[in-house]
């Protein structure tokens, strides 16, 4: 081989080098933002995330911090994502106040912003993809109310009192308990920050607390973990219910520990937020809120090919 034909191979891998690294560096980048990673549901919204980006051809990162309570490293996070230019984000917020100034920077610099599984204190957000909480937490409350006779003692056990899904499912539920079963009363709502164990030590005081207590809801899958692993410790029969799936609540909803609970649909919250994302880029006009839709699953339906699509391990 001549030393030309050497020098025109070369520059032909450099040309096709360049041309792939060009087309890499056009490539739009979508940096979403998490409460969370903890958690297999935070596992399966990444899921769906990922896929959209392969579907639409976009570059998606998913982050969030070690546990739902890390609001000040989650504020960290979204700061670095935005310092690095992207065209839109995704947020779902651990505190709906509290992110409102960096998204005010995202939006002086021109940087689309789509929430999902949570709402923020702002109308910034083109759109909100998510589950209807209250919808589902009253859903949850009607079972509850059903599997205890329409009377008695009730307890919740909540993931949050800073971000939009921990007040809507504990606002849902109650005010569907209110309104509609008198013969029930909540006597207990407390706060174990999705931290399964510390939502252990939370069920085991609200239970020596309340002898006569018939049933805990718990919001989240951490929640509803340390609701299950609290019952079992003091060795109480009562009615569990929960939110979110995983591995140790289907488990216990195969054991009879766990009446049942609520599903959402976390691969499409994650995909529907790129969707959303890629299509707000594109100019298209989003609605305020995409409805990722939910569902009751216990033992009778939790095999059904229709549930078992939208829980996770």
């Amino acid at each position: 081989m001549s030393g030309k034909q050497l020098w025109r191979i070369t520059l032909g891998i450099g040309i096709a080098l360049g041309a792939s690294m060009a087309a890499s560096a056009q490539q739009v980048y979508i940096p979403l933002v998490s409460k969370g990673f903890q958690h297999q549901f935070w596992q399966s919204v990444k899921a769906g995330a990922e896929q959209a980006g392969k579907d639409f051809d976009v570059k998606v990162t998913f982050e969030g911090p070690e546990t739902e309570a890390m609001i000040d490293k989650q504020i960290d996070m979204l700061a670095a994502v935005l310092a690095k230019n992207p065209k839109a984000i995704g947020l779902a917020a651990l505190d709906k106040k509290a992110v409102v100034p960096l998204l005010k920077k995202a939006q002086a610099a021109k940087v689309l912003v789509v929430a999902f599984d949570a709402s923020v204190d702002s109308d910034i957000p083109v759109t909100t993809a998510s589950t209807d909480n209250r919808a589902a937490a009253a859903l949850a409350a009607d079972k509850m109310a059903e599997l205890i006779g329409k009377s008695g003692e009730i307890a919740l056990v909540v993931h949050d009192q800073t971000n939009s899904t921990g007040i809507d499912r504990r606002d849902g539920f109650v005010e569907r308990i209110k309104t509609s079963y008198p013969g029930i009363k909540i006597v207990s709502i407390q706060y174990g920050g999705g931290d399964h164990l510390k939502s252990t030590e939370i069920t085991k005081s609200i239970l020596q607390a309340n002898p006569n207590l018939k049933g805990i809801f718990g919001t989240n899958e951490g929640s509803a973990v340390g609701v299950i692993n609290g019952v079992k410790e003091m060795k109480r029969k009562l009615v569990v219910i929960g939110y979110d799936a995983g591995k140790q609540q289907k488990d216990a909803i195969r054991g009879g520990l766990m009446a049942g609970a609520i599903t959402q649909n976390p691969v499409g919250i994650g995909y529907k937020t790129v969707e959303a994302a890629v299509k707000a880029l594109n100019g298209e006009k989003l609605p305020k809120v995409i409805d990722t839709g939910f569902y009751w699953y216990d033992k009778s339906n939790i095999d059904d090919p229709k549930i078992a699509a939208v829980l996770y391990d």
